[in-house]
């Protein structure tokens, strides 16, 4: 009965032409429902027919076609309005603080655009246009006005990107009822605001003590902070074991101070710079680990441990960052996928996406700007790299540097990007406390459901210059006229909160007063400690260690076993016939007369780490396989097309075995990789080229992270970098991975370079490095690998040398040093890499003896085994030159870097040249009879023999 009464009174709604149209309507419905507007199928369903329909009343209907078509017109434009809200109510949303007046302005929210005045929206019942509102309402007026405070407010939202339906439906479904929005009780406001003045306090108490100096203020976009306490709590609630955070220098020190739980005094003694006298931070203050060198402030990371249990915490990490901004978010990302990957089981690493998860604070103008953005979003979902959701946080100041937005992109939002990767994004205006919070909820929300990246973009401003000794107002004058006359975020909540009658007049101030007190109490209680002239800390023990000792040898009847392993296949599975006849092959390697190529001398390398308890990690282009077909550690299924690690079915196994193939990306993936081995120290993490010039394209990691994180930050990595590296006519992009600019960067044992020509050494120098894991030995390992090589059977040695040994960092050159009569050597020539292997073809290839030369293998370069060759020239009394030979132009390769420790090493009457490619521009030429030309120069010439001998260089 009460439904009749409601179907009653919902008819009652319609009046002359309605009523024709409607009866029209219904009679397609009945033959056909499909055939009528979905929203007039939902009201024939719930309703049934017209209840004026077969009475006395369908005469009195007198309408016509023309004004029916004009009545269904305005339904279909109000559906259209109500659905442009929802897609486009940003446009005209209010989400700049200040600056607002620069925006495009839009007439998709506007009733005029859609034909529609405000008493047709009247006319329309509620339910026509919004069926499932969440609160009772009238009409469509009340509907698209409910509507634009949701979606067009302070906060805005874009996710019509997103492809996902449940997703998409959620997100609308939480804003259309409001759900994720924060609540605060009147308490909770006063202590948010409480939380505004020690940001905004911070800030002001080092502006006045600390002047003219570099601090990159928060200000203007102070409610970040209270953002990250939202989402910390909530996942401490969760149990969530780490918060892996990166972010830029805008506003790090008082995240450093407020979230991070750095010490006060600690961050004031690091902006003391006079010569004579240091602040010293009080007596157990929390210190930090900053490397020997160290870095300046706003560069530095931290961690702290929030306590959510007696047996649980969470730690949340800042990564440390240097000064190219956006580098840090792939290493944080790797971080990330450490915590999460139980590495202790044979097999794939298992992920738990809620161990950890990352959130990124970026900036505007760099996170559209910076193409290593794009690269770790693109991995936001890949099977090697996902981390089940990243918190995106853009800090949006409106201006990059001196850049305005016209200038600094090319698309409307900063946040445009993301919209590629299907990254719901909110648009929230800073100046709104209750907003912010609200869309942390939804971003936390969204992650914890979805395992899927999400972006705010809180859009604030930047109260002062880029660093506080810059003057914005001569290049962005009317922007700053604006925000010098703008109120504090703090100011704007107190006003706020005074209006509600939560806090009375004054509350701001007093919360000030208190909190500049508390400040100025911390550092009149420094200490003033006189110093003479600073010096560099020295460096940990463990950096200063000679690698050269550690023992890499294995007995042969283990080796057979692991190998035997490797060689085993699941029960049906159908490999590709013709490579599991190649890698058959390798079952007697180990035997007696026997030779162990570089590919198997690899996988028995993994293999024994792998029964050591080791974890390994290898990741990069075409890395499965390898680039050259060579390793062939993930196999196909030639029917099903399933795939089977050979690593992952090995019996004695003790530790998981991660590979995997690489997006095609370079500063993302050694960024990723590089965090993964910072986070999981007692892993052997592989990077590989597909061409070492490939690494060209990561240099700001290997500039920033890589070669000096530990001297900087204390940051310890054990990363091996694979560079495929050789001159074998493939043109100037393939033939060097640029070891010249390792070299340049190594110093204090930061890492070890090494171009090695045997695959026992190769053998040796990995288990040496897994060695090292998670000691204070540890470094990365910068290798130049073999292409041609890879298949040379001089490279291809037995399997005694594997089982005896361990890396030499130095060798004497095959046959040529043979049965030497070193009173008669007059020259020694010293190389590395594959230009001494092409020698050593040329020698097995001719008649001609060599009675006064000699040579020397250097496999490690860096560190230089000076002690070692030292004692062997000793060896030479009649020695005249030491001859530097290389396939590289003199301006690359080793020379530069080899040349003074040569130098010092000569005794009077000795010299030392070089041999090799002149100074180039390019790395090589691009034709290759003309390398082979210039390789048989290099060659002769450096073995002194008549121009246009025979060689047999196996090219």
């Amino acid at each position: 009965m009460s439904k009749q009464g409601s179907t009653q009174n919902f008819w009652e709604n319609f009046h002359g032409p309605n009523m024709g149209y409607i009866e029209e309507q219904f009679e397609q419905y009945e033959n056909d429902p499909s055939a009528v507007d979905p929203s007039l199928k939902e009201i024939f369903d719930e309703h049934g027919a017209p209840e004026w329909m077969g009475s006395d009343a369908v005469a009195e209907t007198t309408g016509s076609a023309s004004p029916s078509e004009r009545d269904i017109a305005k339904i279909t434009s109000a559906l259209k309005l109500v659905e442009a809200i929802r897609r486009h109510g940003h446009l005209q949303a209010n989400i700049y603080a200040v600056g607002s007046d620069e925006r495009p302005k839009t007439n998709l929210l506007e009733l005029e655009t859609y034909g529609l005045q405000e008493k047709d929206l009247k006319e329309i019942p509620a339910d026509w246009v919004w069926p499932d509102a969440p609160m009772k309402l009238d009409n469509a007026l009340q509907v698209v006005k409910t509507l634009k405070e949701r979606y067009a407010g302070t906060i805005s939202f874009e996710f019509g990107h997103v492809n996902n339906e449940d997703e998409r439906k959620w997100l609308q479904d939480k804003v259309d009822t409001g759900s994720y929005t924060v609540s605060l009780t009147d308490e909770e406001k006063k202590q948010l605001l409480y939380r505004l003045a020690e940001v905004e306090g911070f800030e002001n108490f080092l502006a006045k003590t600390f002047v003219a100096q570099k601090r990159f203020s928060i200000e203007g976009l102070d409610m970040m902070v209270p953002m990250l306490d939202h989402i910390i709590q909530s996942a401490s609630g969760d149990k969530i074991k780490h918060i892996m955070m990166g972010m830029a220098h805008r506003g790090r020190l008082n995240v450093l101070a407020h979230i991070l739980g750095k010490p006060y005094d600690r961050i004031f003694s690091e902006f003391h710079l006079s010569p004579d006298k240091e602040l010293m931070p009080s007596e157990g203050s929390m210190g930090i680990n900053y490397g020997w060198t160290g870095d300046v402030k706003y560069h530095f990371g931290a961690r702290r441990e929030i306590e959510n249990g007696e047996q649980s915490a969470t730690r949340v990490t800042l990564s440390h960052n240097p000064s190219h901004l956006e580098y840090v978010n792939p290493v944080v990302e790797g971080f990330t996928r450490a915590a999460q990957d139980d590495r202790s089981e044979p097999g794939y690493a298992k992920m738990d996406e809620d161990e950890a998860f990352g959130l990124l604070i970026h900036g505007d103008a760099a996170f559209i700007g910076e193409g290593v953005v794009a690269e770790t979003l693109n991995m936001s979902d890949l099977p090697g790299y996902r981390t089940g959701g990243t918190v995106h946080i853009i800090a949006n100041n409106l201006v990059g540097f001196t850049t305005n937005r016209k200038d600094g992109r090319s698309t409307r939002y900063a946040s445009d990007l993301a919209k590629g990767f299907e990254i719901p994004v909110v648009h929230v205006n800073a100046d709104d406390p209750l907003a912010c919070l609200s869309a942390m909820a939804l971003a936390y929300e969204y992650r914890q459901k979805f395992h899927k990246d999400f972006l705010i973009d809180l859009v604030g401003y930047r109260r002062f210059g880029h660093n506080e000794m810059d003057e914005p107002r001569s290049t962005q004058p009317r922007l700053y006229k604006e925000i010098d006359e703008h109120p504090t975020a703090a100011a704007v909540f107190e006003k706020q909160l005074q209006e509600a009658s939560v806090v009375g007049d004054g509350a701001l101030e007093d919360m000030k007063k208190e909190v500049e007190q508390k400040l100025r109490d911390i550092y009149n209680n420094m200490k003033e400690h006189e110093t003479s002239s600073p010096d560099v800390k020295e460096r940990p023990s463990g950096v200063e260690r000679n690698l050269d000792e550690i023992d890499t040898a294995i007995d042969i009847d283990r080796l057979k076993g692991l190998n035997e392993g490797m060689l085993k296949r699941p029960e049906g599975f159908n490999g590709f016939k013709k490579l599991e006849k190649i890698l058959q092959r390798r079952s007697k390697m180990l035997d007696d007369g026997q030779k162990v190529d570089w590919a198997t001398a690899e996988a028995l390398a993994f293999a024994s780490i792998l029964e050591d308890g080791r974890p390994i990690r290898i990741t990069g282009q075409d890395t499965e396989r390898g680039t050259f077909a060579h390793r062939h550690l993930v196999l196909h299924d030639v029917e099903t097309g399933e795939t089977y690690c050979p690593m992952h079915g090995l019996e004695q196994a003790n530790a998981s075995f991660d590979i995997h193939n690489s997006p095609l990306s370079e500063a993302g993936v050694i960024g990723f990789e590089y965090g993964y081995s910072v986070q999981a120290p007692e892993s052997l993490v592989l990077w590989e080229a597909q061409f070492g010039d490939f690494a060209n394209a990561g240099q700001v990691i290997f500039d920033q992270f890589v070669s000096a994180g530990r001297a900087k930050w204390g940051e310890k990595s054990n990363m091996v970098f694979l560079l495929p590296h050789g001159y074998e006519g493939q043109g100037p992009e393939h033939s060097s991975a640029r070891l010249e600019r390792f070299l340049q960067l190594a110093a204090e044992n930061n890492w070890t370079v090494a171009n090695v020509t045997s695959s026992a050494q190769y053998f040796h120098l990995l288990r040496r490095q897994a060695a090292i894991s998670n000691q204070e030995e540890a470094r990365p390992l910068v290798l130049m690998t073999p292409k041609s090589l890879l298949r040379n059977q001089r490279v291809a040695v037995s399997g005694e040398q594997f089982s005896k040994g361990r890396f030499q960092p130095i060798m004497k050159q095959p046959i040529l040093s043979e049965n030497k009569d070193k009173e008669k050597v007059k020259t020694l020539l010293l190389g590395s890499g594959k230009i001494m292997v092409d020698i050593e073809d040329t020698v097995d290839g001719t008649d001609q003896t060599f009675e006064t030369i000699d040579a020397v293998r250097i496999e490690q370069i860096y560190p230089f085994p000076e002690q070692r060759l030292a004692e062997m020239l000793e060896t030479y009394p009649n020695l005249e030159e030491l001859v530097w030979v290389q396939e590289e132009p003199q301006n690359m390769g080793s020379w530069y870097f080899v040349e003074g420790i040569l130098h010092k090493l000569l005794k009077e009457g000795q010299i030392h040249r070089f041999v090799g490619r002149p100074h180039r521009a390019s790395p090589s030429v691009g034709e290759p009879n003309i390398h082979k030309t210039e390789q048989n120069r290099i060659i002769h010439e450096a073995l002194q023999m008549s121009k246009g001998g025979e060689t047999n260089e196996g090219n």
